[in-house]
């Protein structure tokens, strides 16, 4: 499965792969496997960019259109 979401929203936040897999402690080419459906992205990693993009989990994982995280 491909998370398109993943980069449009990196994009969006004139974020580049290397910034964004620091941001989670991991190397760069693990991330492009996440963005591009190479490998399963784990839940506390879909937790983590939901809250650094501010954006529910559903959207981030193209499950909703609404980006508000719920409190």
């Amino acid at each position: 499965m491909q998370f398109q979401r993943l980069e449009d929203l990196r994009i969006d936040h004139d974020k580049t792969q290397l910034e964004v897999a620091a941001y989670l402690h991991l190397n760069r080419n693990v991330y492009w496997r996440y963005e591009k459906g190479e490998r399963e992205i784990p839940v506390w990693a879909v937790i983590a960019l939901a809250d650094y993009y501010k954006v529910s989990t559903d959207y981030l994982l193209g499950r909703s259109d609404d980006k508000r995280p719920r409190p």
